[in-house]
């Protein structure tokens, strides 16, 4: 039976899978490696970190498969949207990556906008300028660097560039393209208006494939130092939101995802781009050819509840410690005994600013009608309903734009909670399915290496024969009717302290 590996060149780690044609996981391995903040508001990270990374874990991949591992027939890629590689003619990095979560770029952001003109930038690439893409990275560089921008040859993205290292091509596919701000995501290519505008040389870009085609072969160098055999098809793959959705099933209509990681995505799938005309929602690809979808995202969903249990939950880290249970859990159980709308407590996740719907940079966490009535299990409780509420603020949008959800697939660290689960159905009153898979954009990655490799004949074949899903939580009539009342309030909250937001900013 054949073998397919699927890559995740994440933000924190490279995540290495090996799956067989059914779906079942055979191997995995993952490698962290650091982040770099070199002045405030900055986060950038060495390529080099993401190959040797990933060289370790394909290592370690073909290690556990054994003599198995001359079965795989194919490698996918995915990949961080938005970071920018920059390579000289030598195809040697330049200067350290400009990641997705940076925000140094809001004054290029306010000059693309002005220079192309929002209607414009969002009929051309269905999006805003926002600080995580990358065409601002690209004038910052310009302006900030010129003798950097003088020495570019290639622009890429992450899963490209660790691409490159494995088959010696230059190629991008459509999903990450999208997420340049430089591409026409309605016709599936560069956007020479965007580009003439800006003044941005197109032969700077990769040239664009479908995310299941095939973008060269692994080299005997690297096949060498990794064990695996010399010549394996590697994929266009995609982006890290576009491989979750496949690798979630998100196939067909009326699917949406929902992601609970460090940031939270909803994202449904649409036979046509269809861009909201303010942006407040993106519009990129998908990793199925002629497929398109909507997203929203909340950046600090999964953070929230980090951030409380690193601050605040300091007794639950230490009985993890000594007895291994996890310290989210006992979080999360001092929640189950709190009523829905944790009786008055809200919380607004904005701790790293906001994308979805506000775009808000300044805006920052708030608990709002806290009393000396509440425990810690209410404001935990509060920190689950916001991060839902601020993720039900896109699937409005998206619902607005005329797109039927008629199921929600929950992925990531959050569809490992049925409290948090359970929650998202009452709160956007859609059933949650939960599925026999949850290793992320890895698993999407290695079925479009199943599709550029020949095993599986499209991505919906290869989703369809991999993925089912394992419990269907139903809304509770109950909380749904509270959850409603919440909603609105939670919903008022944001314009009253939007211009505090701002003060606040310049204050701190």
């Amino acid at each position: 039976m054949a073998l397919l590996v699927g890559i995740d060149v994440g933000t924190g780690g490279v995540k290495t899978i090996a799956v067989d044609e059914s779906g079942q996981i055979c191997a995995r391995s993952f490698r962290e490696y650091p982040l770099s903040q070199p002045k405030p508001g900055w986060t950038e990270q060495d390529p080099e970190d993401w190959w040797q990374a990933t060289l370790e874990t394909l290592q370690d991949v073909a290690g556990q498969l054994g003599s198995r591992a001359s079965e795989i027939k194919g490698i996918g890629l995915s990949g961080q949207m938005h970071s920018s590689v920059f390579l000289d003619g030598n195809r040697q990095v330049i200067r350290p990556a400009i990641l997705w979560n940076d925000g140094r770029t809001a004054r290029q952001c306010r000059w693309i906008t002005q220079e192309v003109g929002q209607a414009q930038l969002i009929s051309h690439t269905a999006n805003k300028a926002l600080e995580g893409f990358t065409a601002p990275k690209v004038i910052w560089l310009r302006e900030e660097e010129p003798e950097n921008y003088a020495r570019v040859r290639w622009l890429m993205l992450p899963k490209d560039y660790v691409r490159m290292r494995l088959t010696g091509e230059i190629y991008t596919e459509v999903s990450d393209a999208a997420g340049t701000l430089l591409f026409d995501v309605a016709n599936r290519r560069w956007s020479e208006a965007v580009l003439s505008r800006l003044n941005i040389d197109p032969n700077i870009l990769p040239e664009v494939k479908e995310s299941g085609d095939c973008c060269g072969y692994l080299t005997q160098e690297v096949a060498a130092r990794t064990g695996l055999p010399a010549g394996i098809a590697v994929a266009g793959g995609g982006a890290d939101n576009a491989c979750g959705a496949v690798g979630a099933g998100i196939v067909k209509t009326g699917r949406a995802l929902s992601s609970i990681g460090t940031s939270g995505v909803v994202l449904v799938q649409t036979d046509n781009p269809n861009p909201d005309p303010e942006a407040k929602v993106h519009t990129f690809n998908h990793g199925i050819a002629h497929r398109w979808y909507n997203m929203g995202v909340s950046l600090s969903a999964g953070l929230s509840l980090k951030w409380f249990r690193d601050n605040l939950g300091h007794l639950e880290k230490q009985v993890e410690a000594l007895s291994g249970y996890d310290a989210y859990d006992l979080l999360t159980a001092q929640a189950e005994d709190i009523p829905p709308g944790a009786e008055g407590l809200l919380f607004l996740p904005y701790l790293t600013g906001e994308r979805t719907p506000h775009g808000d940079a300044n805006a920052r966490g708030v608990l709002c009608g806290l009393s000396p009535r509440h425990t810690k299990g209410h404001i935990v409780r509060a920190i689950l309903e916001g991060v839902v509420f601020a993720l039900r603020d896109s699937l409005e949008i998206i619902k607005e734009l005329g797109t039927t959800v008629d199921e929600i697939r929950a992925i990531g660290g959050g569809a490992k909670s049925r409290l948090w689960s359970q929650i998202q159905a009452d709160v956007m009153n859609v059933k949650i399915a939960t599925l026999n898979v949850d290793e992320g954009p890895a698993f999407g990655a290695a079925l479009l290496a199943g599709v550029a490799a020949g095993v599986h004949a499209s991505v919906a074949e290869a989703a369809e024969a991999s993925i089912t899903t394992t419990a269907i939580i139903t809304p509770n009539p109950e909380a749904v009717a509270v959850y409603e009342a919440y909603y609105r309030e939670y919903r008022a909250l944001y314009p009253v302290l939007r211009d505090s937001f701002a003060r606040m900013a310049q204050l701190s």
